[in-house]
């Protein structure tokens, strides 16, 4: 488990009005604070009447209040997380609070030519540091099990029996708030578990560190635990397998939370609770997208075709970074477009990004004409498909006249209009393809390839399998089938599939069109393929639920033109290296002219056929395709 810095969540010095808000309170405190300072003060070095004599005395000290909030503002006195603050804070209180004090009596005596006596101020000082301190000190108090019994909620009071796993800043939040009787975070904090030796036997609130990972099946049993709280977000791929493959041996319910130091302080109430999601089991070490490589898209006029769809929208948020001087959304479906175009529309205007939205068919050419005459594109990212095995066995025509044909307007049209970059988004479907889906993104390689060729355009495809969480994938149906009470259905049990999330994908995606000289089919890394099987029992374990008892588990066989388990390489491609570790290049040679062109006029001779027949032509194509019939 990574440990936790413990830094203090901060802010601009400038409160915001929310934030404003929430300090009003202290600011009111201090305020009175430093009133009842220089008055104890007076009275305890026994010269009040000195102090009484001093000239415009409330606006002397009103003005002394207004310095002090603005040098605690600055300081961070009125955005800090004071549920659990620790030393560490009273030694900023101490500093700030006597910093403050200067600032405002320097301001002061030469705005009035007056100062206090010298051991009133002193002793003046010291009040404000205690006054201060207990204030916020009196927020972890409340925080605390005495707070919490202050509250009326004590363990009997029918919320979950907590274990924390990470007794980090994260876990510290947790219990605070849990505590707090937080709605976004309901249960009872029991004790705390943590890998790094330093904190064992330590508390949190009031809350004891009382083992590590590895002590979490014993201390569930023992302490009658409930529920999990996983609130170890810096933790390394590794470590998170570890750690969840712990927690589901219990059988419990494992809740989890995000790293509250990317999280702005305004936003820090909102953080609640959520369920373990299959991405967070399967997501590797986040590679940050590096800007340096991104110059063929700096500056420059971007057209995102599928813009609104799951690899597209985020594509289109990746590349923001990098400042291109347009965007174009280019969509058939509105609603999603319209969505991501006021997502970062604000944003993107900000950054002096002009993000424009065309809904139309890449099978339009007229539409495709006029977005290119209108914006004229320099660098294309093109993930408009149609990409749903099943519904595509069934509708052929359709596959091949969008897929294919959508495709080859959009590649004559970047390659006619001179753009410098084309980036196809293909699928590790295309490899010896089962399905007609597959078929057609393995026609669309050789059209880029082709084309790659002949062309000044340097164009490219990117392979790769599952993104977790897009449109119509395998998680949101069984989390939907969960909700509805089962079964959760699959279709064989030794079922694999290669998984990487949608943000990997697209800076993936994004690297390769930088390392592209013209004509590469870039196979992204995807690690080990999982089993289906697997991802339904986790996901109905980390719920708390056992298979078979609350959620079956069903197998209805295989769908039309789907494999048992996807392949990144055909029989006859190896693979290349590159700079990027997780980008290789296959080897996989060009067609001729005349071939790619004689496949074309027959998948356009045959778009009237029955479906098996348009199939059989396919087939054809795409020697590497073998299509089966009902």
């Amino acid at each position: 488990m990574a440990e936790e810095s413990h830094k203090t969540q901060s802010a601009p010095s400038a409160l915001s009005a929310h934030a404003l808000a929430k300090a009003l309170p202290l600011i009111i405190i201090d305020v009175i604070a430093v009133y009842a300072a220089y008055i104890l003060a007076g009275w305890g070095t026994q010269v009040f009447d000195d102090i009484l004599g001093v000239p415009n005395l409330p606006v002397y000290i009103a003005l002394q209040a207004a310095i002090i909030v603005i040098v605690f503002a600055i300081g961070h006195l009125y955005n800090a997380l004071w549920e659990y603050a620790s030393t560490e804070e009273m030694v900023r209180i101490v500093i700030v609070a006597v910093i403050a004090s200067i600032v405002a009596d320097v301001a002061v005596a030469l705005l009035f030519q007056h100062r206090m006596p010298y051991r009133v101020y002193l002793c003046a000082v010291f009040i404000l540091i205690i006054l201060v301190g207990a204030s916020r000190f009196a927020i972890r108090v409340y925080s605390s099990r005495k707070g919490l019994t202050l509250l009326g909620i004590n363990e009997q009071s029918g919320l979950p029996r907590s274990l924390i796993v990470g007794a980090g800043q994260t876990g510290a939040l947790t219990v605070s708030r849990m505590l707090s009787y937080n709605p976004d975070m309901l249960g009872v904090p029991i004790c705390l578990v943590d890998d790094d030796p330093a904190k064992l036997g330590t508390r949190v609130h009031g809350v004891k560190v009382m083992g590590t990972a590895d002590d979490i099946p014993g201390l569930c049993e023992g302490w009658n635990i409930e529920q999990i709280v996983m609130a170890a977000p810096s933790a390394t791929k590794e470590q998170r397998d570890r750690l969840y493959n712990i927690c589901m041996s219990t059988g419990l319910k494992t809740l989890t939370l995000p790293n509250v130091r990317d999280i702005p302080v305004d936003a820090l109430g909102k953080v609640a609770l959520r369920e373990v999601e299959i991405s967070d089991l399967l997501a590797r070490e986040e590679v940050a997208l590096d800007l340096s490589i991104m110059g063929y898209v700096t500056g420059k006029r971007v057209l995102v075709t599928g813009g609104g769809g799951s690899i597209g929208s985020e594509l289109v948020r990746q590349l923001l970074p990098a400042k291109p001087a347009q965007i174009v959304l280019f969509d058939i479906y509105e609603n999603t477009t319209y969505e991501l175009y006021h997502e970062i529309h604000d944003k993107a205007a900000a950054d002096g990004i002009d993000i424009r939205a065309e809904i139309g068919s890449i099978t339009h050419l007229p539409a495709l004409q006029k977005t290119f005459d209108t914006y004229h594109p320099q660098v294309v990212f093109h993930a408009a498909a149609h990409k749903h095995v099943p519904l595509m066995e069934n509708n052929a025509r359709e596959a091949i006249e969008n897929n294919v044909f959508g495709t080859l307007n959009l590649v004559r049209m970047a390659h006619e209009r001179g753009c410098s970059h084309f980036v196809q988004i293909s699928t590790d479907k295309a490899v010896n393809p089962a399905n007609v889906m597959g078929a057609t993104k393995r026609m669309d390689e050789m059209i880029v390839q082709y084309y790659a060729a002949n062309s000044d355009t340097i164009f490219t495809a990117v392979r790769f399998g599952n993104v977790l969480g897009s449109h119509g994938s395998v998680i949101p149906l069984f989390k939907r089938q969960m909700k509805e009470g089962g079964p959760i259905t699959l279709t064989h049990r030794d079922i694999t599939r290669y998984f990487m999330t949608i943000p990997e994908a697209s800076r993936l995606v994004i690297t390769a069109g930088a390392l592209a000289k013209g004509g590469e089919i870039f196979v992204l890394n995807m690690g080990e393929p999982v089993k289906i099987y697997d991802l339904a029992v986790n996901l109905i374990t980390l719920s708390g639920l056992k298979v078979g008892r609350d959620i079956e588990i069903k197998e209805v066989g295989l769908r039309p033109g789907e494999k048992m388990y996807e392949e990144l390489l055909m029989d006859d491609e190896e693979l290349i290296s590159t700079e990027n570790s997780e980008i290789r290049i296959s080897t996989a040679e060009a067609d001729k002219m005349e071939e790619i062109q004689g496949k074309l006029e027959k998948l356009t001779a045959c778009l009237d056929l029955p479906n098996d027949d348009i199939k059989r032509v396919l087939a054809e194509v795409v020697p590497t395709y073998h299509p089966r019939f009902e």
